[in-house]
């Protein structure tokens, strides 16, 4: 490496962020970048560690880290940014909302604070495209051979840049207005702004793939239709099924889903009409998100930044250990104690509480009612016990369900392809080829909900199948 000593000489720069005054004030981004002599002494802690458990453990997409962190160190920022995209299509995208498992995983991170990769990886596309190096790639030579992609977030468009590169005819359908999905409609506006998105979009574009949106596959065309007019098709749907909560009370109008509130305010951003929909406001409301994780903490942002007075997020898990935890030890993704820029905005967390019922009036829930939970390590698992008198109730105006995702949507397209299901209800697909001749799949529609990462990963290997099993038919032929 460039600075074999740097891990020694440097320390660990954290990205800054906007005053929280600043920020909730707008729906802009809350990072803001590090100059690039900072971001060369973050580059020159990367450790010569023999076996970069960061590339192999820690990222999904296998990012070449040590190699683009020396590149970046030695001035060579063109070359970086080549080697981030010869694995990852969107690194202006993880660069922002990946929770970096490959700092995690970080040979630094067992007895100091890991290398900035992430910000590194953001601030090199950045300079990319600042400096015109990312350009269309479109093929030289046409296959001839036609793919339909369902969905346009990570897993698609990662699929859909790979073929179209590859030189077969690319379609991708959207249901939404605008393509994007999870990107676009799921991701606030100050985590990821959405100019970013569309600029790597208009590059796919210039590369041939052709994008037809507010067509719901499954319903305004057939899966019958997608086989015979494609010699190819691939599902990367997501895990569009919520898991929602069974208890009393449960129908009030108030209560929304979280996809449904943050989608709304990701359309109000972007101007978008909103047909006549009924408006999900956090304005002066005390609202309560149900779910901690990542859909949950978005949920937080947004609801501070539409002015709630008071914003509650219930966990039904115990609370993570601060710093570190025994039961998932380096290189593993810890579980720990986490807080978020939302959390930092003025969110009241408490955790073991689950939700046991509403009450309202009319058609509006007006109060939450729960308990705290015990969580004990038994024979079959983990084992929840309620809390002898610790039933609680609180005044509520909004509450916002965040409790993840179960699996990609079985009405539609999967009973029209007659594919095959696993024991979750996710797509069952090896190496991309599902259960039917001629059907791939890729990303939240195989794995169920989780990175977007992963889902870029997961659709850069599905395309390869794709691209494998296309050379392999016969000229001419629609399989």
């Amino acid at each position: 490496m460039a600075k074999p000593t740097g891990f020694i000489e440097y320390r660990r720069q954290e990205i800054p962020h906007r005053s929280v005054e600043q920020r909730l004030r707008d729906f802009r981004e809350v990072e803001l970048p590090l100059g690039d002599d900072a971001l060369a002494t973050q580059a020159a802690r990367c450790m010569d560690c023999g076996i970069p458990f960061c590339h192999g453990a820690g990222c999904p997409l296998r990012n070449r880290i040590p190699e683009f962190n020396d590149l970046l160190y030695r001035g060579r920022w063109r070359e970086a940014c080549e080697n981030l995209h010869s694995t990852n299509n969107f690194p202006e995208i993880t660069g922002r909302v990946c929770p970096a498992p490959c700092e995690a995983s970080c040979t630094l991170n067992i007895n100091d604070q890991p290398v900035l990769i992430r910000h590194i990886e953001c601030r090199l596309v950045e300079r990319g495209f600042a400096e015109g190096w990312i350009r269309p790639l479109p093929a030289a030579e046409k296959t001839g051979k036609k793919v339909a992609i369902v969905g346009s977030g990570p897993a698609g468009l990662a699929a859909a840049q790979q073929l179209a590169r590859a030189g077969h005819d690319v379609t991708v359908f959207e249901k939404d207005a605008r393509p994007g999905g999870l990107l676009r409609y799921g991701i606030p506006e100050f985590k990821l702004e959405k100019p970013i998105l569309d600029r790597r979009l208009a590059q796919l574009s210039a590369e041939g793939v052709a994008f037809q949106t507010g067509v719901l596959a499954g319903q305004d065309i057939s899966g019958g239709y997608l086989r015979r007019m494609f010699d190819a098709v691939c599902l990367a749907m997501g895990a569009g099924q919520p898991r929602d909560l069974a208890v009393p009370g449960r129908g009030y109008d108030n209560i929304v889903m979280a996809m449904d509130f943050l989608s709304q305010q990701s359309r109000l951003c972007a101007a978008q009409l909103l047909s006549g929909e009924r408006l999900i406001s956090a304005r002066d409301k005390v609202v309560g998100v149900i779910g901690g994780g990542d859909t949950g903490s978005d949920c937080v942002g947004t609801a501070l930044r539409q002015g709630a007075r008071e914003v509650h997020q219930f966990e039904i898990l115990p609370k993570p250990p601060e710093g570190s935890n025994p039961q998932t030890p380096w290189p593993d993704w810890p579980r720990i104690m986490r807080t978020s820029s939302s959390h930092e905005e003025g969110c009241r967390r408490r955790w073991g509480i689950l939700t046991k019922r509403f009450s309202g009036v009319e058609t509006r829930v007006t109060e939450l009612h729960a308990v705290e939970v015990d969580w004990t390590d038994g024979p079959a698992g983990p084992a929840m016990k309620e809390r002898p008198g610790s039933e609680f109730s609180m005044k509520v105006d909004l509450v916002i369900l965040a409790m993840g995702f179960l699996h990609v949507l079985h009405e539609g397209l999967v009973g029209q392809l007659g594919l095959q299901l696993d024991a979750r209800g996710n797509i069952l697909a090896e190496g991309g080829r599902a259960s039917t001749e001629g059907v791939f799949a890729a990303g939240d529609s195989v794995e169920g909900a989780s990175l977007v990462v992963r889902a870029i990963a997961s659709g850069r290997a599905a395309a390869a199948t794709i691209d494998t099993w296309l050379r392999g038919q016969a000229p001419g032929k629609t399989p």
